[in-house]
Order: structure tokens, then C-alpha cells, then sequence
């Protein structure tokens, strides 16, 4: 099954995750398919701390893709944030 999942990357207590399509029985930081945003848990103010990018989005979700519960929960937070 593909998923969109989080991808763990950055130094040891500047965490850094890339929203990523993937097969489901791959590693959480191993091989993917396409890498569709980003999540900055520690951005500053004026950073941009989370980037998706809907069109891809939707198409991978049109052929099948499943969101994890986190992804799920950060793409309606960004559609929220863009909408307003």
C-alpha cells in the first residue's frame, strides 16, 4: 500500500521532517517515491514551517495513497492556515 508519511531528518534535537510518498513497508527515513512538503517543528516566526504541495497531493491521493494520522493532521492545518 503507498502511504504520506514523515520522513525524519535534521541534527540531533533540530528536527526536520519531509512529507513523503512511500510504499507502506518501507523505513520511515528509507526509499520513497516522492517527497510533496515539508514540517519545521522549530521554525522561527517568520519561517515558513510547513509547505505542502496540494496538487500532488491530490494526485496521489486520487490513485490511492493513505495519509498517516500525523500527515492527516498537518495537511488540515495547512489547508486551514490557507484558507484564512
Amino acid at each position: 500500500m503507498v502511504v504520506i508519511r514523515l520522513a525524519r531528518s535534521g541534527a540531533k534535537k533540530r528536527p526536520f521532517y519531509n512529507m513523503i510518498v512511500t510504499d507502506s513497508r518501507n523505513r520511515r527515513d528509507g526509499r520513497f517515491v516522492e517527497r510533496i512538503g515539508y514540517y519545521n517543528p522549530v521554525a522561527a516566526e517568520n519561517e515558513s514551517g510547513l509547505s505542502v504541495n496540494t496538487e500532488r497531493l491530490a494526485y496521489w491521493q486520487g490513485n490511492g495513497a493513505q495519509l498517516s494520522p500525523t500527515a492527516a493532521r498537518l495537511v488540515k492545518q495547512f489547508n486551514a492556515k490557507k484558507a484564512a
